[in-house]
């Protein structure tokens, strides 16, 4: 088979964790990869390491919350490898906040820039040839983060949530143009994000669990998904608290390390 008609996967935060994994994932069910980070050259060394094929892999150095950055990548990658078949907007950063403290405003306009409007500006230039095509999955890699707001999260929490009211969005104005739009909310992943967490994180899982759970529910064009089914059920249960019983159930929970931690 001609290495162009193998199906292109085009992945942002490619260089660590989660975006490792599923680049792995599909490259080894026979997939080309388009991977995207800040840090273009530690994909490239990973992929050394791993002894990709050449031909089968790109990599693309771009910035998400910068939206000329990544819509310039997602152009190259069409340029340079063709339309992809799926596109995974994965690139995302978790960073403690106390309102109180002027610094932090900065801290949420970034995780806001990075985690939904980066997102978005991801799957621009997608969305038109895909729906000319009649065809496509552009993911949206959310967070159980976005169901309800943890204290000390309101920069991670609030950009998750967005991030799942847009997906949700786009999924209702491409509805029968054959794009889907498929929202994954992770539970806890063992990745550079999570490590340094000073809470308990029921079911964590390796990003090579996550992405071997991620990959079929991305195929099959589920709406959304929650990533362990277990963390799904929590979700449930955290959504449907009363807000008395949630508010007393955090009290005194430690919070997510602050930039200037």
């Amino acid at each position: 088979m001609q290495q162009q008609a193998l199906p292109l996967v085009f992945i942002t935060g490619a260089s660590s964790g989660i975006g490792q994994a599923l680049a792995l994932r599909y490259y080894r069910q026979g997939w080309r990869l388009a991977l995207v980070a800040r840090r273009q050259e530690q994909i490239d060394a990973w992929a050394g390491e791993q002894g990709l094929e050449a031909g089968r892999w790109a990599s693309y150095r771009a910035d998400v919350s910068v939206i000329d950055s990544i819509v310039a990548a997602a152009r190259a990658c069409i340029a340079a490898q063709g339309l992809p078949d799926v596109v995974i907007a994965n690139a995302g950063i978790s960073i403690g906040i106390d309102t109180a403290e002027r610094a932090d405003i900065d801290v949420l306009a970034e995780s806001l820039a990075v985690n939904t409007v980066g997102m978005a500006a991801t799957f621009h230039a997608f969305v038109a040839p895909m729906v000319q095509r009649g065809a496509g999955r552009l993911v949206g890699m959310a967070s159980v983060a976005g169901i309800r707001g943890l204290p000390g999260h309101g920069a991670y929490c609030g950009s998750k949530a967005a991030a799942i009211a847009y997906c949700e969005s786009l999924r209702g104005e491409l509805r029968g143009s054959g794009v889907r739009v498929v929202t994954i909310c992770p539970g806890y992943v063992d990745t550079p994000l999570t490590r340094q967490n000073r809470y308990g994180m029921p079911f964590l899982m390796t990003p090579e669990a996550f992405a071997a759970k991620a990959v079929p529910v991305i195929a099959a064009g589920a709406a959304r998904r929650v990533i362990p089914w277990q963390m799904g059920i929590v979700a449930s249960v955290l959504r449907l608290l009363p807000t008395s019983i949630f508010d007393r159930l955090l009290a005194g929970r430690p919070r997510k390390h602050r930039r200037s931690e």
